[in-house]
């Protein structure tokens, strides 16, 4: 909704007030302002001017030469290439570093080698059309018919100064969109008088009930129908204020008759149309249901076919209109209308609406009704629409008014507890305080009683009363408090866990990506998934946006490899991605899926390998405190290398795989490269992780350390020697460590030699000989299970 400040100020004193300051005390106070603009501000140094001589230019056919007084100095010396120009005539001239809409710069210069000091404007240079000033021409030089002066400036002279505000208004607030509706807000906010207008129509034309005839024959889909006549119609163009209010507005001025209903319907918020008398069969007009099949061409050319469902303002023989929507060509105001009538009625918000989505053909009337107009605004926008026609000289306004009303007016009625507000809001004010404010909103009270008016549809219960004190006393002047009851928003164990992931993720390198959880088909064999695979066994969406996106994925790795794909694409040399993703597997029919958080990871790029990533999961399990954990070859996957793939396991249960991406998913995704990958199950990492720290003491006892030296078979992992170690040391076991592996010609084909580091340590006493070579012997035994022996 755009606002026009001089239109507000007819309304609302508010002097000289910095814009800055009217817009973030009206925000505050539930108004939200979503910026403003300045009318003119491209348009710099351009001045009004006055013709005193034209010669032909001596090397053009085309040109003048202009001499042009700008009410200082010596006239200047002006080339043109327009034709329709005389001596006397008073124009726009843009001066040497003068500045046009568009950033266009004019400066003084030369042409055909003769000086120019500077351009005249037309009314397109100056961002106008003829909508704005009927009178000009628009393929010459603007020339004025305005009161104004040599030297002043064209903005001013044109009334081209005006500031427009935009407002975002909410739904619930119908009688915002108004200039009225606003100006109370604007006023209450400000403490300053609100001077509405009650028109006055002096009429005397005839009787309006003799010529019209009004029936609602849907009275639940229109409660209100209100009708004038003014005859002698006399289109022509409106007077320049009104253009200009029109155009701060955002509505282009077309002529006296249409800009009327746009004024007003600007000014009141409710939408009017007017139709040709003398094409209204009958002098009739009945608000009724289309019948099934019924056809009407619309005013924007377009042929709709109705229905039951539809609302249509009809004469006695057609439709001459969709009653809310738009009217109909064959009632539309021409040159040669005498006669018209004007329509302002009340139409059932939620009819309107299914209607123009049903006709495809959402307007700007259609707007205001499906939010829900008051009925009883109906009459005085009727009445001021006929008191313009008479201001304007637009024609002879008939007596009276012929309505058709099926609706009781009443006022709503919320009790008034002033303790209740105080307690809602935490605030101490007074009762007198409170309907001081709600006064200003135009509530009255009966008793203990609000009586709120009608044009506030948003008022239904003390809770809303207390937004509205609360929004004119002030949000910035209530103070802050926890929630009754002492409730303080949290974390919880879950949502701490999930944070900790993601931070440790950064920690380590990893950088989190977001995708979407519905994929392609295609991006199953894009990963080498067989055609048996029970992942391909995905939820179809009833109503995907395409094919790529038509299922909800059950593995999180086709997403990953899309971005990093993206990345590799993009010549970044290394990356390394991760994501807290949901995958969704199949449950019964009729069942909603079973949706599982993983944890993915994916890098390529220097620096990055097997190792990197098995190291990455061994820090995420030492920060989780998970030890009971196991990785085990496997070459089981199909988008894995066969070679370079293990499963990760804890406590015997699954948790993920780990392991280089097979060669030919990186061709399917165009890198010629390596990248590695993991993906965890969340939710059994979270089972088996302690989250919960315990403190320990610095031991007391000193430690004990023996190295073995070990030889075993090249394909024994070193994870396997090392859970032998720890099962054999039992709780004497304070840490292991992993300091050499050899092969060469000192160790037979076949095998390697692993060598560890191993403390050991009691809390309960220092160690004995005795107690060390006992644990020393239970690793051995339990080393030579795994097939592993001491290295002599």
């Amino acid at each position: 909704m755009n606002l026009s400040m001089k239109w507000l100020k007819e309304f609302v004193p508010l002097d000289d007030m910095p814009i800055r300051t009217f817009t973030e005390a009206i925000t505050m106070s539930g108004s939200k302002v979503e910026g403003w603009e300045k009318e003119g501000e491209e348009i710099s140094n351009v001045v009004v001017g006055k013709i005193v001589s034209l010669e032909r230019h001596p090397d053009s056919d085309h040109l003048w030469i202009t001499k042009t007084d700008v009410g200082c100095g010596e006239p200047l010396q002006i080339i043109t290439g327009a034709q329709n120009l005389k001596v006397g005539d008073i124009v726009p001239v843009a001066l040497h570093n003068s500045t046009l809409p568009g950033g266009k710069k004019i400066k003084k210069g030369k042409l055909r080698g003769l000086e120019s000091n500077g351009m005249l404007c037309s009314l397109g240079e100056l961002g106008l059309t003829k909508h704005d000033f009927p009178y000009a021409i628009e393929d010459g030089i603007f020339v004025l018919q305005e009161d104004c002066y040599l030297g002043q400036p064209i903005c001013e002279a044109l009334g081209l100064n005006d500031t427009k505000i935009e407002f975002e208004i909410t739904s619930n607030r119908p009688d915002c969109f108004s200039v009225i509706g606003l100006a109370r807000e604007v006023a209450a906010t400000f403490h300053k008088p609100l001077n509405l207008h009650t028109p006055v129509v002096k009429g005397g034309h005839g009787s309006c009930a003799d010529l019209l005839k009004v029936r609602v024959e849907a009275p639940d889909l229109c409660p209100m129908y209100s009708a004038r006549v003014v005859k002698n119609v006399r289109v022509k163009p409106s007077p320049r204020w009104m253009r200009e209010r029109l155009r701060a507005m955002g509505v282009r001025p077309i002529n006296n008759i249409v800009d009327i209903t746009n004024y007003v319907m600007l000014e009141y918020g409710q939408p009017m149309h007017s139709f040709d008398y003398s094409l209204l069969a009958g002098h009739e007009i009945h608000v009724r249901r289309a019948k099934d099949g019924e056809c009407i061409r619309t005013l924007d050319g377009t042929d709709h076919k109705l229905t039951s469902n539809n609302l249509v303002i009809a004469d006695a023989e057609k439709p001459v209109a969709v009653a809310g929507v738009m009217g109909g060509e064959n009632s539309e105001i021409t040159d040669s209308t005498t006669t018209i009538v004007f329509e302002s009625a009340c139409f059932n918000g939620p009819s309107v609406r299914r209607t123009a989505r049903s006709l495809g053909m959402r307007t700007d009337a259609s707007a205001l009704y499906e939010k829900g107009l008051d009925p009883n605004n109906c009459l005085p926008a009727l009445d001021r629409a006929c008191e313009l026609v008479e201001m304007l000289d637009a024609g002879d306004v008939t007596d009276g008014v012929v309505t058709d009303v099926h609706y009781t007016p009443e006022h709503r009625r919320i009790p008034f507890d002033a303790d209740w507000i105080n307690r809602f809001l935490d605030t101490h004010l007074s009762a007198d305080e409170m309907k001081e404010i709600l006064e200003k909103l135009e509530c009255t009270f009966d008793g203990n009683d609000i009586i709120v008016p009608t044009f506030r549809p948003d008022l239904v219960h003390k809770a809303d009363i207390a937004e509205e004190i609360a929004r004119f006393y002030g949000y910035d002047k209530i103070p802050a408090t926890l929630l009754s009851g002492g409730a303080q928003g949290k974390y919880t164990p879950r949502q701490k866990f999930d944070k900790a992931l993601g931070e440790a993720m950064i920690s380590l390198g990893a950088s989190e990506i977001m995708t979407y959880s519905f994929i392609s088909p295609k991006y199953y064999d894009k990963i080498c998934l067989p055609a048996d695979s029970p992942l391909r066994k995905s939820i179809t969406i009833r109503n995907p946006l395409g094919e790529d996106t038509s299922i909800m994925r059950t593995t999180a790795l086709p997403s990953m490899l899309e971005s990093l794909a993206r990345n590799y694409n993009n010549r970044n040399e290394s990356a390394c991605l991760y994501e807290l993703a949901t995958v969704y597997l199949p449950t019964e029919e009729d069942k909603l899926p079973e949706e599982l958080p993983k944890l993915i990871c994916a890098m390529y790029g220097d620096g990055y390998d097997f190792f990197t990533a098995k190291g990455m999961v061994e820090d995420l399990f030492d920060r989780f405190g998970i030890t009971d954990w196991d990785i085990e070859a496997t070459s089981e996957d199909p988008s894995y290398h066969p070679g370079r793939c293990a499963k990760l396991s804890v406590a015997g249960e699954d948790l993920g795989i780990i392991g280089e991406l097979h060669p030919k998913v990186m061709e399917n995704y165009g890198m010629d490269c390596r990248a590695i990958s993991f993906t965890l199950d969340v939710n059994t990492l979270y089972r088996h992780a302690q989250l919960v720290k315990t403190y320990v003491p610095l031991p007391k006892f000193p430690a004990v350390s023996r190295d073995f030296a070990l030889l075993c078979d090249d394909e024994t992992p070193v994870r396997t020697l090392e859970q032998a170690i720890r099962a054999g040391a039992g709780n004497l076991l304070e840490k292991v460590k992993l300091f050499d592996v050899y092969k060469g010609e000192q160790i037979e084909s076949g095998k390697k030699s692993v060598a560890f580091s191993v403390t050991l340590r009691s809390s309960d006493s220092t160690l004995t000989e005795e107690r060390v070579s006992g644990a020393v012997k239970k690793i051995i035994q339990e080393l030579e299970k795994v097939g592993a022996s001491l290295r002599l």
